[in-house]
């Protein structure tokens, strides 16, 4: 299993594409804390919010991150913090979608996060109850098909970000 700080090195090392599912409702995340605080009550969040840096690290080097997020409207507080982050990481370059299980009835994917890494890699997210980070499991090779299908279903069952934003923002 590894760490926060050992998984966080994948993003430095990758070398095409880094896909993510997202299954949670909350994460429990000590650096957003401040934020949002600052976000519910209803602060300007900074220009990294324009255009996010950590995203756009990856995508400057030509590398394409993406991700699907499964999720249950109404949103929660966090959702709600975590999705009006988005445009700043699609204008860095990430491509997002959303899965609203309320509106569409999505089946076969997993409820748990993971990040298939260079379409080489699958790393399982894991996390308490609270939604707090406690390590990444590379997963055997054998299980990269299956996890492959994952992302392929997800990404064809997203609505585009911009899209569902407008009918929920």
């Amino acid at each position: 299993m590894l760490s926060g700080e050992e998984f966080g090195h994948i993003f430095e090392t990758f070398e095409r594409t880094a896909f993510r599912l997202e299954t949670l409702d909350e994460y429990d995340v000590d650096e957003e804390r401040e934020e949002i605080v600052r976000f519910l009550a209803g602060e300007d969040m900074g220009p990294e919010w324009d255009d996010n840096p950590w995203v756009r690290s990856m995508t400057d080097k030509g590398k394409q991150v993406s991700r699907v997020h499964v999720l249950r409207s109404p949103l929660t507080e966090y959702l709600r913090y975590e999705l009006a982050a988005y445009p700043g990481n699609i204008k860095a370059g990430e491509s997002i979608g959303i899965i609203d299980l309320a509106e569409q009835n999505v089946s076969g994917l997993p409820d748990h996060d993971f990040w298939l890494v260079d379409d080489r890699d699958v790393y399982r997210m894991h996390y308490t109850a609270e939604g707090e980070f406690t390590g990444a499991e590379l997963l055997p090779p054998d299980r990269l098909t299956e996890y492959q299908g994952y992302r392929d279903s997800a990404l064809m069952a997203a609505t585009p970000f911009a899209t569902y934003w407008e009918r929920h923002h």
